[in-house]
C-alpha cells in the first residue's frame, strides 16, 4: 500500500513547532518521536491527554510510528473512560498533567534527549494505517467511534491548506484556542502544520489576553484556529492584536456581522470550516463574502430522503449529515441548521441555530442561546427559553428587538440573564449543562 510522510518539512533544520524554549526543528521532533515510541508500553491503544500541543503532537507521532491507535473521546468522565475501555481493553493514557484521575494505566510524558547529530529520515506511514479513533459527543444519539486512516487525514488537511492558500514551508505558525483532542483541533492545529511544512504553537490559550500573548510569542506570519465563542470574547476585549495572515473558525456558523467585525479588527481574512467528527472537514466559506458553503475538492453531497450524505476521498464511509442542507449546485450548498435543532411550536417551525444567530447579533449581546425544555404539557403550548449574557440590556429591550424579527411564539419565556454560558473548551454548549442552568434558575425563583 502507498505510504505518505509523517511530516513534509524538507530539511533537518526546518521548524516544526514553537514551544516555550523556542523553535523545534524537524531533527529534534523526529528524535523525540523515536525516543517516545520506544518507551510506550505494549498496549495498542492510548488516550493522548497531553495539554501541551507540542507534546500531544509528539505523542501522536510516536503512537503512529509504533503502530498504535490514538483514541480521542469528547470528554474524560468516568463513564466516557469506561466506554473507551470497553472499546479497547488494552488502552493506556499518555499525559503531561501533574494530576490525572483517569482510571487507566498512566504513562507520564518523559524528559526527552537532544537530537543526535546524524540525520533522521522522516517516517513513511501506510495510507491505510488506522492512526486515530474519534468518538462523537452523543448530541445526536449514542456516541459512535470513527476510525481515521492516515491517507484520509492527509488528504483532508492538504485540501484545507489549499483552501486556506497556506503555501508549503511559508514559515507560518498555527496557534489554536481549541484542544488537539477535538476533531477540528486535531486536523487544523496538528496535522495541518505537519502536512503543509509549517509550524504549530505549543499553547492552547483561552482568554483574550492569553490569545494575543500566544500570537505575539511566535513570528509572523501567523494563523489563528478558533471558535465563534472565543472570537467573540476576543473581539470585545481591549487586547492588542498582533498581525495575522488568516483566522479560521469552526464548531458553529458565524453571523456575517461578527465575521466582518473580526476581519476589520484583525486586518486578515476569516475562513469558516464545516465538518463533523464522522466526516472530518468537507467545506468552507469566506463568511464576509456570502452565506453559501463551498465543498472541498472531490467531496460530493447525495440526497437520501430528507437528509444528505457526504462522500469523497477523505470521507472514508458515505456519511449521513445531521444538518438541514440546501444544495445549490455540485460545489455549493446552504446550511440551514441542524435537524435536531428544528422546533415546532403551535404548528410553526424554526431552527434553534437560526434563533441563536439572531440573538447574538443584537447589539449589546455578548453571548446567548435558546433552549427547548424537555418537560411538556399536552394541554399547553411548549415555550422556548433563552440564556443571554448582556450586562447593558434590559429584558424588555431585548424582547422588543426579537419581536421585530420572529413570531411571538418563539419569544423566550423565560429569558435568563447570566454572567456567562457553560461552554466547553471548543466553545460548544452541552445541552445537559444548559438544562442544569435553567433548572437552577427555576429552583431559585421558586424559593
Amino acid at each position: 500500500m502507498p505510504a505518505l510522510p509523517l511530516v513534509t518539512h524538507a530539511n533537518a533544520e526546518a521548524i516544526v513547532a514553537w514551544r516555550a524554549d523556542g523553535a523545534v526543528t524537524r531533527q529534534q521532533f523526529l528524535a523525540e518521536v523515536a525516543e517516545l515510541a520506544a518507551r510506550l508500553p505494549a498496549g495498542s491503544h492510548l488516550i493522548n491527554l497531553c495539554a501541551d500541543r507540542y507534546r500531544f503532537s509528539v505523542g501522536l507521532a510516536a503512537a503512529i510510528v509504533a503502530g498504535k491507535v490514538s483514541l480521542l473521546p469528547p470528554t474524560h468522565t468516568p463513564e466516557a473512560v469506561r466506554k473507551v475501555r470497553d472499546f479497547a481493553p488494552d488502552v493506556f493514557c499518555l499525559t503531561d498533567r501533574q494530576e490525572c484521575t483517569l482510571d487507566l494505566p498512566l504513562v507520564r510524558y518523559p524528559a526527552l534527549q537532544p537530537a543526535p547529530a546524524d540525520p533522521i529520515a522522516t517516517p513513511l506511514i501506510d495510507e491505510g494505517q488506522c492512526v486515530a479513533v474519534l468518538f462523537t459527543s452523543g448530541s445526536t444519539g449514542l456516541p459512535q467511534a470513527h476510525g481515521k486512516s492516515w491517507g484520509a487525514l492527509v488528504a483532508s488537511v492538504r485540501a484545507e491548506a489549499e483552501r486556506l492558500a497556506l503555501a508549503p514551508a511559508s514559515g507560518c505558525t498555527i496557534v489554536g484556542t481549541v484542544p488537539a483532542q477535538h476533531m477540528y483541533g486535531f486536523e487544523s492545529t496538528v496535522l495541518l502544520p505537519w502536512q503543509s511544512a509549517n509550524a504549530l504553537a505549543h499553547t492552547q490559550p483561552f482568554y483574550p489576553e492569553d490569545i494575543c500573548h500566544a500570537l505575539a510569542a511566535v513570528p509572523a506570519p501567523r494563523l489563528l484556529v478558533s471558535t465563534p465563542a472565543h472570537l467573540r470574547a476576543w473581539l470585545e476585549s481591549a487586547a492588542a492584536i498582533p498581525a495575522m495572515a488568516c483566522v479560521v473558525s469552526a464548531t458553529a456558523p458565524l453571523s456575517a456581522q461578527l465575521a466582518k467585525a473580526i476581519e476589520v479588527r484583525c486586518q486578515a481574512p476569516l475562513l469558516e470550516i464545516y465538518g463533523s467528527t464522522e466526516t472530518g472537514q468537507i467545506a468552507s466559506r469566506r463568511s464576509t463574502q456570502g452565506e453559501k458553503w463551498r465543498l472541498f475538492p472531490s467531496v460530493k453531497l447525495r440526497a437520501d430522503g430528507d437528509r444528505m450524505r457526504a462522500c469523497g476521498p477523505h470521507v472514508e464511509t458515505t456519511t449521513v449529515l445531521n444538518d438541514v442542507i440546501e444544495v445549490l449546485d455540485a460545489e455549493h450548498f446552504m446550511l440551514n441548521g441542524r435537524l435536531a435543532d428544528l422546533v415546532n411550536i403551535a404548528g410553526k417551525r424554526h431552527s434553534l441555530a437560526s434563533l441563536n444567530h439572531l440573538l447574538t447579533s443584537i447589539a449589546g449581546v455578548q453571548d446567548g442561546a435558546f433552549f427547548m425544555p424537555d418537560d411538556s404539557d399536552a394541554d399547553r403550548i411548549t415555550r422556548l427559553g433563552a440564556c443571554v449574557v448582556a450586562p447593558t440590556l434590559e429584558a424588555k429591550t431585548l424582547l422588543a428587538t426579537l419581536r421585530q424579527h420572529i413570531d411571538p411564539v418563539f419569544l423566550p419565556r423565560p429569558l435568563l440573564f447570566v454572567a456567562r454560558l457553560p461552554r466547553n473548551s471548543t466553545g460548544k454548549l452541552p445541552r445537559a449543562d444548559l438544562q442544569a442552568l435553567f433548572a437552577r434558575a427555576r429552583m431559585k425563583s421558586a424559593e
